[in-house]
């Protein structure tokens, strides 16, 4: 998870399309992603603005009655996301200025660095565009020469700044003492030096100061910027100084920690895999025959596609087809899961369906970290649960969890809340004969409260599960606008599983 940090005051004018750059860059460069504001006391538009996109992004506002200042905004903001954080090894957060002076398109950059192995990466505003007064391109040339924090960084006041959350917890580990007790320019070089002593790895990108699309005159003088960086350098010179021998701790013990790193910004794993929570291997393939009454009408398939990688996330690709039909009704649907390995999370679903003449397509991107899915093809973003399933997801998620003849279980897992929970009662114990065998079955009857498809209501679904520890689905009974059709299996292909 990346959380991008971006304190506001007074900025109506550019901090709507800067929240929105912050979306085509993760879009374009997928990862997951939050946008965390705070407004400090604006007086404009600014709150509205913020209110606004909140409904389209993954944007979490934070609202102060009374001004506090930005480096008192920038550490709320940043204690924030490692309070939101459940993994600070792999999770990182970027700071990004509100006004257009910093350049969004350089965070997929700096995102790149970090998990390449960086724990600290710095954007230097170095290359200039727009004209600016004398007194402010001396001052802003200047103020870094007083405010050095090592580690290669030249310029330690931009407040750019790319960071993994296990770097702001160390150095957080004080307690409720502030991090940041400087104002503007040197605060930015003070959240530096704190933080450089705990990153291992400390790194730098260009990245243009795009002073052509701010749109709001300076707040403070630069000679005032210049004599706050003058009174805060032997404070700066300290942390840097105290940096030095924890720096040194650090590199002697860069190989365990780099043992006990387990995984990078964008969630993969760097040491060793954990337990996959999807145990059905790529290649299963069930594959059913349709039948209303004694009439075969069709046939369908379950399969493990394959292992993709979607949104920075290993994830497991399964799919449910099902198409046949009978003098004017013709059925031909085709749902698509993209699971996470590790998590049996959503990740993405498909679905696409011919009935009757009747094309059907949707497709949904599903953010479970971010908290949010979006359909394909419209930009509004809604509210998913914490772990989020779909339609494909919970036909392989069903035969992973406890059945106990007789029990109802209800879970809010569907990814779309309005729909939850969803049902599932554990009818009995059968015998059934399928696939030139006889198997011992549970028979479950699962429910999407006003969902679609098989697991519709109104659909009143029957699966027969192999009473064994495959699961396999041995048949599945469901109502359809003609009638009730009955998938028996045919035939079925299991990995590395021996058949009788």
């Amino acid at each position: 998870m990346i959380y991008v940090c971006v304190p506001v005051h007074n900025e109506a004018n550019t901090v709507g399309l800067v929240l929105w750059k912050v979306r085509q860059v993760f879009t374009a460069f997928q990862r997951e992603y939050q946008i965390i504001a705070c407004d400090d006391a604006s007086t404009d538009a600014s709150a509205e603005v913020l209110a606004s996109y909140a409904r389209v992004l993954p944007l979490t506002v934070i609202k102060h009655r009374s001004r506090l200042g930005y480096a008192r905004s920038l550490e709320e903001l940043l204690r924030l996301a490692l309070q939101r954080t459940d993994r600070p090894k792999r999770d990182c957060a970027i700071t990004l200025h509100a006004d257009f002076v910093h350049a969004p398109e350089t965070m997929e950059e700096m995102v790149k660095r970090l998990e390449s192995g960086a724990d600290l990466v710095v954007a230097e505003q170095y290359r200039e565009q727009g004209r600016r007064s004398w007194p402010e391109r001396w001052a802003r040339q200047w103020a870094p020469r007083l405010l050095r924090v090592g580690g290669g960084v030249k310029d330690s006041i931009s407040g750019f700044t790319a960071l993994r959350l296990i770097v702001l917890r160390q150095a957080t580990r004080g307690g409720d003492a502030a991090l940041l007790t400087t104002e503007g320019w040197a605060a930015n070089a003070e959240l530096l030096a704190r933080l450089g002593a705990h990153a291992r790895r400390i790194e730098v990108v260009p990245s243009a100061a795009r002073y052509d699309l701010k749109q709001r005159p300076s707040r403070s003088s630069p000679w005032q910027q210049l004599l706050g960086a003058w009174r805060s350098r032997d404070l700066i010179s300290a942390a840097r100084k105290g940096s030095a021998t924890l720096l040194v701790l650090a590199l002697l013990t860069a190989a365990q920690a780099l043992l006990a790193q387990d995984t990078i910004c964008t969630g993969k794993i760097v040491s060793a895999h954990p337990a996959s929570a999807v145990p059905f291997p790529v290649g299963e393939r069930l594959s059913f025959g349709a039948r209303y009454g004694i009439f075969s009408v069709g046939s369908a398939a379950m399969e493990v596609m394959g292992i993709d990688t979607v949104h920075g996330v290993e994830t497991v690709h399964i799919r449910f087809r099902i198409t046949g039909g009978a003098l004017w009704y013709h059925l031909d649907q085709t749902i698509e899961s993209w699971v996470g390995r590790y998590d049996f999370h959503s990740r993405r679903y498909s679905s696409i369906q011919d009935e009757r003449g009747h094309h059907r397509e949707n497709r949904y991107e599903i953010y479970p970290d971010s908290g949010y899915y979006r359909e394909v093809g419209r930009d509004t973003t809604f509210a998913t649960v914490l772990e989020p399933l779909d339609d494909a997801a919970f036909l392989y998620w069903i035969r992973t969890v406890p059945l106990e003849v007789g029990k109802k279980y209800e879970y809010a897992r569907y990814f779309r809340p309005d729909r939850n929970p969803v049902i599932i009662e554990v009818l009995g114990r059968e015998r059934v004969s399928v696939a030139g065998k006889k198997w011992q079955a549970i028979v479950v009857r699962p429910k999407i409260p006003q969902g679609r498809g098989i697991f519709a209501e109104k659909s009143e679904t029957h699966i027969w599960l192999s009473d064994d520890p495959q699961r396999i689905v041995l048949a599945i009974q469901s109502n359809f606008s003609f009638g009730q059709v009955t998938l028996k299996l045919k035939d079925y292909v299991v990995p590395g599983v021996t058949r009788p």
